[in-house]
């Protein structure tokens, strides 16, 4: 009977005002009977709803504004105002009514994220495309996916060539060209092309999949405003109740001390915040990033100083080989395959760089490394086709007691100051040879950098595993106040621990494996979500959907908005408040009219969270349009 009821809120809610309308039209042609039996009905039908929410609450032990409510409509009914009680519960339900389809508004990125996931996938099985649903995908099937089709499961393309929509992964409008390797994702759209795909990630593993989870999470947790605001309503609540009593005995009228208990209502302030809170989340979700939760805004709008990684963060996360020098009897495409098998243990940009120019020389990569060992910030360790390999920086070299020639050092130096990351290869406990990698630094890097000096940013550092003379030639590009190279991962945690204990409130961002501990200690994370690894993502307050370090810049701004639009929202409401209830007093406020205006406070406090839906909108849209005009 209870779910029956509020399905049917705003059936009720239209029945309450045509007897209300009804009422009207009986008070205007002298029926005052049939007037008041209408408003009686109104009460009574509008009152309903209203009266079980309030003794949900009660049963919860939590004092609700419904209760509120009820208490001051049966008052209004015992001292025979039925205008007023009329009044206020068609006007209470038609404010929650107009609430709720205002807040599924805020929520319109969540749902059209739910709306764009596929629900069907064409696959080869026993030689044969079939179309089955989604939940049905296999990790390693072999998925097709024509013009105008979505990709179903995250994987790589193995056939074909394809322009992809990624709007709904990392907010960018601009379609991606993606080719033989490259990685798709769940969600995107084929815009032109046709692809094969090997499917790697299905179900919930999917980043779309991902992404709507975190989305939701992030929607229902509360901001440090919106716990003491809960909180501060359980009390409010029953002090406002004891303050009518006190205004009764103090007044001896019934009528001034129900109107007190309606106006009092703290509708606008339990609303404004989680509006707030929702609209800017949804806001970053279109825009291709990924804030977890309201807490997490709180604290980003308050970040000072920005620490970076460097390669995936900083410079595209893209890298090349440039040079591959041979130091021993090794030829240059033999030491390559050899190295290269070795790296396919590694999730580093560095490694993964070398394996895919394997690929592109078309090297056989059949020999799997043995007692491989990754070892974070230094390089790796393995066994390939009874070959001792240790590839890395210079302090897994000295580490290994591997000894490099001043001829082999002089050599990488020359290449670290060309820009260049110079990797080391030994074999069987020699130096064979050094692997050049340069990456470039991301386009977008110095205007959101500008960006968010700006906006309150007093410090960025980078911290990097890199050698000193490529992290030198990075931050000197790039105006960076600090920086620091040759970084193990604990050296970058107690790097930023130090930041916090000068008091600074820090975000870490980076992308791979051993950035994760520096982004769980941090005060903000934040990862590069498309060339980023799972436990970076996983770790981070923050996902940047497109790898642009302009939705951070927009992140940060947005952090700030939301917590002040949050703010702005509250003061209207305590003003809205305090101003009714001396009206009341003074007898300058009636049960009906505050019942009106605290509505309409309520909505207003939405309305204003709904302005960051489309903050920034412009602003993206007239660089988006600039950028299309200097391509």
């Amino acid at each position: 009977m209870i779910n029956w009821i509020n399905k049917q809120k705003t059936k009720i809610t239209a029945v309450s005002g045509a007897l209300l309308v009804l009422a009207l039209i009986f008070h205007l042609t002298g029926h005052d009977m049939l007037k008041s039996t209408s408003l009686i009905l109104v009460t009574v039908i509008a009152g309903i709803p209203i009266f079980i929410k309030a003794l949900q609450a009660l049963r919860m032990k939590a004092f609700s504004i419904e209760l509120l409510v009820t208490i001051a409509v049966i008052g209004a009914l015992f001292i025979s105002e039925f205008v007023e009680s009329a009044v206020v519960t068609f006007l209470f339900l038609f404010g929650d009514y107009l609430e709720a389809r205002t807040l599924e508004k805020t929520r319109t990125s969540l749902k059209d994220l739910v709306e764009m996931a596929p629900q069907e996938a064409v696959v080869v099985r026993d030689g044969s495309q079939i179309t089955i649903p989604i939940e049905e995908v296999l990790v390693g099937d072999r998925v097709i996916i024509r013009s105008g089709g979505k990709v179903p499961v995250d994987g790589r393309i193995v056939s074909g060539q394809a322009s992809l929509n990624e709007a709904a992964v990392t907010g960018e409008s601009v379609p991606a060209t993606k080719k033989l390797e490259d990685k798709v994702f769940s969600g995107t759209i084929v815009d032109n092309g046709y692809i094969e795909m090997i499917a790697e990630k299905v179900g919930d593993d999917t980043t779309f999949a991902k992404i709507i989870e975190l989305v939701e999470e992030a929607q229902e947790s509360k901001s440090k405003t919106e716990k003491f605001l809960n909180k501060f309503a359980n009390i409010y609540t029953p002090a406002v109740v004891v303050l009518s009593v006190l205004v009764y005995l103090f007044t001896r009228d019934i009528h001034i001390a129900i109107t007190f208990l309606v106006i009092a209502c703290p509708g606008a302030l339990v609303i404004g915040a989680p509006v707030s809170n929702v609209a800017g989340i949804g806001n970053g979700a279109k825009n291709g990033v990924l804030v977890k939760g309201g807490e997490v805004m709180d604290i980003f709008s308050k970040v000072d100083t920005l620490v970076f990684d460097k390669t995936g963060t900083l410079t595209k996360g893209k890298p090349e080989v440039t040079d591959i020098k041979t130091f021993g009897n090794f030829e240059t495409n033999e030491l390559l395959q050899l190295v290269a098998q070795a790296e396919t243990i590694s999730e580093h940009h560095l490694g993964q760089t070398i394996v895919k120019e394997a690929k592109v020389r078309e090297l056989a990569l059949k020999n799997e490394p043995e007692d491989g060992e990754v070892i974070k910030g230094n390089g790796i360790q393995a066994k390939v086709a009874g070959h001792v390999l240790a590839i890395g920086n210079r302090k897994l070299m000295d580490s290994e007691g591997i000894e490099v020639p001043q001829n082999v050092g002089a050599y990488a130096i020359v290449q670290e100051k060309a820009g260049n990351t110079a990797i080391f290869a030994s074999v069987d406990g020699n130096i064979a040879g050094v692997f050049s990698i340069a990456d470039q630094i991301r386009e977008d890097a110095q205007r959101a950098l500008a960006q968010m000096r700006k906006n309150g940013i007093k410090k960025i550092v980078m911290l990097t595993g890199d050698n000193k003379h490529t992290a030198e030639l990075v931050a000197t590009t790039l105006g960076l106040d600090e920086f620091h190279a040759e970084l193990l991962p604990e050296d970058k945690v107690e790097y930023v621990k130090k930041l916090k204990a000068a008091g600074h409130v820090v975000a870490m961002a980076g992308d791979g494996v051993n950035d994760a501990p520096a982004i769980a200690t941090a005060d903000i994370g934040l990862a590069m979500g498309e060339g980023g690894t799972d436990i970076s993502m996983e770790t981070a307050d923050v996902v940047l959907m497109a790898d642009k370090l302009m939705q951070f810049s927009h992140a940060y701004s947005l952090s700030k908005a939301t917590i002040r639009n949050m703010k702005q929202n509250t003061f209207f409401a305590v003003g809205i408040a305090f101003v009714l209830l001396t009206g009341v007093l003074m007898g300058t406020v009636h049960l009906a009219s505050g019942m009106f205006i605290h509505e309409a406070s309520v909505l207003l406090v939405i309305l204003n969270a709904m302005r960051l839906m489309g903050f920034n909108r412009k602003t993206m849209k007239k660089e988006h349009g600039l950028r299309i005009a200097t391509a």
